[in-house]
């Protein structure tokens, strides 16, 4: 078990001259995904003399390259605590709370800003009880609807709404999902921040897609030169609705027999993904390629982006994909609405209608000067709102205000 930190070397700063926010940020785990991406960046940006940062994570089995990266360099800053894991596990929870406890009460954090359901469950508490100033929560969505059902619902409802209590302030990434929350009665209004995810927009330049080797990709993937390509970047979990895309390719492959699809990912759903592609006779037509480390090569040799899924806070792929210039296809749920401009940025439809799904997917296809059109507003779009900036800032600011006001 990896267990380490040290204090960030700052020049021109020490002790005496000044006292620095010393501030714990927990997560689950740092596999591909938004909230790794969140905190890499708010760690990255915010190593200044005004905070001394320390990230809390469970074991990451899928880290990018880029996370991969990050945790060489602020390995001194990293405490591993494997036994803090997505799924319930009542001996696991207990010893991943007790780590915590014990390791808040030692350092004496000005401020402990969780992100993930489970590391905001058991990270909240143990700050509470070890007597953290400041507690902060930050979800990857939410979990009232569209995940579980039932009971469960029911439970997490509750639990947040206990949780909510004892956090000084919840940030959520959409405004949908900020409604969300007064809603089902988990926190007033006034406790809840709506920041807009940032994205690093230079990574997504021109320039940086230009130097891509397109045609070599497409070699790999078998993609002719007058095939249109189509393709979904996420989880194959049953929550994507990559049932539906599948669904779709009969349709749009009707009308537009030269055309590929792409989808990149891994999750529980491989094995039956591959199942309904040989059923349907499509191995030439989809490609299931599994988890890819060039995400942004992948975009670059895209003409649409899909993204059908039954429940979503953000889609940070959508973000990725506009900034690249590329108008995505996906379902109104949840925050999606508030990051694709229905007929100005992208196309969006309603969740379960593989009908739906492939006529616009043909509509963008068929319609190359408006595809070109809204990835142009989509890049635009995307530079105002989904910059790392922005974001920063915001998070920035949220921490002063909140230090100042204990």
């Amino acid at each position: 078990m990896v267990s380490f930190r040290f204090v960030l070397d700052v020049q021109n700063c020490t002790d005496t001259d000044m006292k620095r926010i010393k501030i714990a940020e927990v997560i689950t785990r740092l596999d591909w995904g938004g909230s790794p991406d969140i905190l890499r960046i708010l760690c990255q940006n915010l190593a200044t003399q005004d905070y001394e940062l320390t990230l809390i994570s469970g074991l990451t089995r899928f880290p990018s390259l880029r996370t991969k990266d990050f945790l060489n360099k602020f390995k001194g800053n990293v405490i591993f605590i494997n036994q803090l894991i997505r799924n319930i596990n009542p001996i696991y929870d207990l010893i991943a709370f007790l780590r915590l406890l014990f390791l808040f009460r030692r350092q004496r954090f000005d401020i402990v800003h969780t992100h993930t359901a489970k590391a905001g469950v058991l990270g909240r508490l143990a700050a509470y009880l070890a007597g953290v100033p400041v507690i902060i929560h930050m979800p990857p969505g939410h979990n009232f609807y569209g995940y579980f059902s039932g009971v469960f619902i029911w439970g997490i409802v509750m639990i947040e709404r206990l949780l909510s209590r004892i956090t000084d302030k919840i940030i959520t990434l959409t405004e949908l999902e900020k409604m969300d929350f007064i809603r089902f009665k988990v926190a007033s209004k006034d406790k809840i921040a709506v920041i807009y995810q940032g994205l690093e927009l230079e990574k997504y330049a021109d320039s940086s897609v230009d130097s891509v080797d397109k045609d070599t990709l497409k070699k790999e993937f078998n993609i002719a030169k007058d095939e249109k390509v189509v393709g979904f970047v996420g989880r194959l979990e049953p929550i994507k609705g990559i049932g539906y895309l599948i669904e779709a390719a009969h349709f749009v492959l009707e009308k537009l027999p030269q055309t590929k699809f792409i989808i990149t990912g891994e999750g529980s759903l491989h094995r039956d993904l591959e199942r309904k592609i040989i059923q349907g006779n499509l191995r030439d037509k989809i490609l299931l390629t599994g988890w890819r480390e060039d995400i942004r090569e992948i975009l670059s040799i895209l003409d649409v982006l899909v993204l059908p899924s039954l429940n979503e806070a953000v889609g940070m792929i959508l973000i990725e994909a506009q900034a690249q210039g590329l108008a995505p296809v996906a379902t109104r749920v949840g925050g999606i609405p508030e990051v694709v401009q229905d007929g100005k940025t992208g196309i969006l439809v309603r969740p379960k209608d593989a009908q739906a799904l492939a006529e616009a997917i043909e509509m963008l296809l068929e319609d190359k000067e408006r595809r070109i059109q809204m990835g142009r507003q989509a890049r635009q779009w995307i530079k105002e709102r989904f910059n790392v900036e922005n974001m920063v800032r915001s998070i920035s600011d949220l921490y002063q205000n909140l230090v100042m006001v204990k």
